[in-house]
């Protein structure tokens, strides 16, 4: 353990409040004498029970959510020598503002997100550690485990900043966006002639989906809906122009409503809103919830399938029927079904020209 230089009697509270944090939880409590004996050993301080004690009890007037039991016992007065009846207090420990379960939840959606660098991800955990004690961190070392190869952007953090600065603000944003050359380096987009094309858009929200973080806005050259990934976002300049309101674009259908949006939009893309009906194996009725939530509707149910409708982003229906196809089948639209299986045709005709004997 760490010997710290001795230090004033000033600093006892503290000290007392340090090892309560470090030391201490429903599970794990301590006595007056143990807060004694870790004082002694690693802060080099010597104090009594009662004045540990006392300030306990200090920390406890100061707001400070500190539990412990308290007991009855008969103990001799050292000035007068006779018994007397005595409240011990003892089983001492901190409550804390997140258990050990809701912490491991919030890092984890650290861990599972893509879209955060490896350094700043683990400098974020190494901080939801800091709010539990030296038991909890015993149990959070699959950080070292986390992939250092994934796409970086340092400025990820500066950006969500000005973006949500922008956001409150109602006010435009511009910015440069991000591609990955085959060398793996980032390179901004340009124009036909070179340049570096910026972008200036209106910023309505900031949301995570499928592991990535998107800026939800309108291009200024267009009038409707586009989403982003932040973590391509570099050089972001917030603007003295206003936002376009959201709901003068075409297909808002009103303000805006992010929790309809991510159910419309499950892969994303920007496109027209449709009705969309859909037949579907009974076993992907769980995947059909998870993607549209509660607002999608089923009927002409058999042993083996049923069908669904759901309100949904066109292109993020297509890519839906493409990646679970054969178990999801377009029905309605009919031009839509069209272009998946017009899609479908393309993609068996190339892995058959692939075979040995057809080019």
């Amino acid at each position: 353990m760490k010997l710290y230089t001795k230090q004033s009697k000033k600093l006892l509270i503290m000290n007392i409040l340090d090892i309560l944090k470090k030391y201490t939880d429903a599970d794990h409590r301590l006595s007056q004498k143990d807060i004694v004996d870790i004082l002694r050993r690693e802060y080099d301080m010597k104090a009594d029970r009662k004045a540990v004690r006392r300030n306990i009890l200090d920390l406890i007037d100061f707001g400070y959510a500190i539990e412990y039991s308290e007991s009855l016992r008969m103990m001799t007065n050292a000035k007068t020598g006779e018994k007397e009846e005595t409240y011990i207090l003892s089983d001492f420990y901190l409550m804390r503002d997140f258990d050990d379960s809701e912490l491991r939840l919030l890092i984890d959606s650290l861990l599972f997100s893509k879209h955060i660098p490896y350094n700043q991800c683990k400098a974020l955990v190494e901080k939801l550690e800091g709010l539990s004690n030296v038991y909890f961190k015993v149990h959070v070392r699959h950080i070292h485990t986390m992939p250092q190869n994934l796409p970086q952007n340092p400025g990820l953090f500066l950006a969500i900043e000005l973006l949500d600065e922008a956001i409150s603000k109602g006010r435009k944003v511009s910015f440069k966006y991000l591609d990955y050359g085959t060398d793996k380096k980032r390179y901004p987009k340009r124009r036909e002639d070179g340049t570096v094309r910026e972008y200036v858009v209106s910023p309505y929200q900031m949301a995570a989906k499928e592991g990535k973080y998107y800026l939800i806005c309108n291009y200024d050259k267009y009038n409707d809906i586009s989403n982003y990934r932040i973590d391509r976002i570099d050089d972001v300049k917030v603007l003295d122009e206003p936002v376009k309101p959201f709901e003068t674009l075409d297909g808002a259908g009103g303000r805006f409503d992010l929790a309809k949006y991510m159910r419309e939009h499950v892969y994303m893309f920007s496109s027209e809103n449709v009705r969309v009906r859909f037949r579907i194996v009974r076993d992907m009725i769980v995947e059909v919830i998870d993607m549209f939530g509660m607002d999608v509707r089923f009927f002409d149910e058999t042993e083996s399938h049923v069908t669904a409708e759901a309100v949904v982003n066109r292109s993020s229906m297509k890519q839906f029927a493409k990646s679970y196809a054969p178990d999801v089948m377009v029905l309605k639209p009919r031009d839509l079904a069209d272009e998946v299986r017009n899609e479908a045709r393309r993609t068996v005709e190339a892995y058959d020209e692939m075979e040995p004997g057809k080019k």
